[in-house]
């Protein structure tokens, strides 16, 4: 038997591998269905629960926190996070910083437990609660935030007017690379839409 104390396991442990294991071995497998933070956290978030998408963990370097967001800003489904106490307010400053400040969140903090709260706000606002109560720092954290409300054309349109204002200092393959990783688009995209001409200039 794998049995968690930490809610349904396999989701943020590495337990994978001895189910790899076992059905590799020939064992049966048999699912015991246990609390998860993830699915309770969304059921109170307040958010959209239709479609999400669960990162587990980020990065515990800021450097690659950040670049983590990036990928995931255009994401217009609601994201899950684990966080742990000793970056929740790092971790919410980034995520306020590169998502926006304005996107909707809940913070979850000791899901299922004596001191469960939940603070929901824009990720301004539930950054600003946190760091104003010590308590609010302690424990463990789902982090639920609305997805992206920009559609992707617009993100495009955006992106192809920045490469073409780019077009006087970069050549063009360059400049579409540039545009898209800002607003996260399709490089292919943003180049066939440039000048063919504007390319070595």
């Amino acid at each position: 038997a794998l049995v968690s104390d930490a809610g349904t396991p396999l989701l943020s442990d590495p337990g994978f591998r001895l189910v790899n294991l076992a059905a590799a071995a020939g064992i049966e497998e048999v699912t015991v269905p246990g609390p998860s933070s993830i699915t309770a956290a969304l059921s109170i978030s307040g958010l959209p629960t239709d479609r999400f998408s669960f990162e587990g963990f980020l990065p515990s370097r800021r450097g690659a926190r950040v670049k983590c967001l990036q990928q995931l800003r255009a994401e217009q489904r609601t994201l899950v996070f684990f966080e742990s106490s000793h970056r929740i307010r790092e971790s919410l400053a980034d995520l306020g910083e590169v998502l926006g400040a304005d996107r909707p969140a809940a913070v979850c903090r000791e899901m299922t437990k004596q001191f469960e709260t939940v603070l929901r706000g824009t990720l301004a606002e539930v950054a600003i609660a946190v760091a104003a109560d010590p308590v609010q720092e302690k424990g463990e954290f789902v982090l639920v935030i609305g997805g992206s409300a920009e559609p992707a054309d617009g993100r495009l349109a955006e992106a192809l007017l920045l490469a073409r204002s780019l077009l006087e200092f970069l050549p063009a393959s360059q400049a579409a690379r540039v545009a898209a990783r800002i607003h996260q688009v399709s490089r292919r995209e943003v180049y066939a839409a440039l000048p063919y001409e504007s390319e070595g200039e």
